[in-house]
């Protein structure tokens, strides 16, 4: 071999020591989205994070335990790249530090994605992610649905007096026109908040907020009816911060809050989402240095799967009716 064939690594300067680490579920490996379904990519950035970071190392978790994933699923006896196809991009070159210029460099890379005519699904990473993302989606689509699992609403105007923080990222997005709150439903928020009025808040702002007690006194059929209803036809984008589960089933993370859902529960949410229009989704505030065995991120993965699913079943539905 000629050694001008040889490829040096990415400097650490360009392409942070914990970024492009491996493939999801050992899917292929692409260069970009073109012709695909689907492309995975990481973005593991914690900066804006709260309390405990460490969600910068969840992309490289989760593709590590997702080796254990195969590609059937029996609920739904479908095999998801017997139906699409999709793969891996690696993961974006994130500004450790700084927020903003990581928001460009998020917001470039989804939108090559995005204008290649395939779903992204990042990995993260803190839900501040979320915010550069929809910047892409709007872009293409317009205003979008949000469908966001999760214990907490992260709509305040400022943490710590800043505008932008994993707290913050669904005020801007309304402020920035990227989503349509009055077709956008927040599940599970549960726990102390900041603010004893924080739903009359979502309210205010135009969202339907279902807490974690009244989805317990609805069960989750009912929860993805009302969900489904608000949000129509509508095209969305699903966002699913793994703190929505409790921390006995997703210890990694960092800001859990007691009473939560089981690792069955979460699942079944996303088993009952085959109607919606999903033009993009996310799975964020994966920890590793918190989780015990992986079972954070084998859990994480497993949402990724389900959702991959719900799209494959999606695209036999349609071949099926020519």
């Amino acid at each position: 071999m000629n050694t001008k064939d040889i490829k040096q690594p990415a400097t650490a300067f360009a392409s942070p020591r914990f970024c492009n680490t491996g493939n999801f579920m050992r899917m292929q490996r692409f260069e970009n989205a073109e012709g695909l379904d689907f492309a995975i990519y990481g973005v593991p950035f914690d900066t804006a994070c709260s309390y405990r970071v460490g969600a910068r190392f969840g992309p490289q978790a989760i593709r590590n335990i997702s080796v254990m994933m195969k590609t059937n699923n029996p609920i739904h006896e479908v095999n998801i790249l017997d139906y699409l196809k999709g793969g891996d991009l690696g993961d974006v070159n994130v500004v450790p530090g700084y927020i903003h210029p990581t928001y460009d460099k998020i917001e470039e890379f989804a939108t090559e994605i995005v204008e290649a005519g395939a779903i992204p699904i990042a990995l993260g990473g803190d839900h501040s992610i979320t915010l550069a993302e929809l910047r892409a989606i709007a872009k293409k689509h317009g205003p979008v649905s949000l469908l966001h699992f999760d214990s907490h609403a992260d709509i305040n105007d400022e943490v710590f007096g800043e505008k932008y923080n994993h707290g913050t990222p669904f005020r801007r997005a309304i402020e920035e026109n990227l989503i349509d709150p009055n077709k956008s439903v927040q599940i599970g928020m549960r726990g102390s908040i900041y603010d004893a009025g924080e739903f009359k808040l979502a309210k205010s702002l135009g969202l339907t907020t279902i807490p974690s007690h009244k989805v317990r006194e609805m069960g989750i059929k009912e929860t993805i009816r009302m969900a489904k209803e608000i949000i129509g036809d509508n095209k969305v984008f699903l966002t699913y911060d793994i703190d929505f589960f409790d921390p006995a089933y997703a210890p990694g993370t960092g800001t859990p809050e007691v009473a939560g859902f089981s690792s069955l529960e979460g699942i079944q949410f996303v088993r009952e989402l085959k109607e919606l229009n999903f033009v993009g989704m996310d799975m964020v505030e994966v920890a590793p240095p918190y989780d015990h065995a992986e079972i954070t991120s084998l859990l994480a993965a497993n949402v990724v799967f389900e959702f991959l699913s719900v799209l494959a079943i999606q695209k036999r539905e349609a071949q099926m009716k020519g």
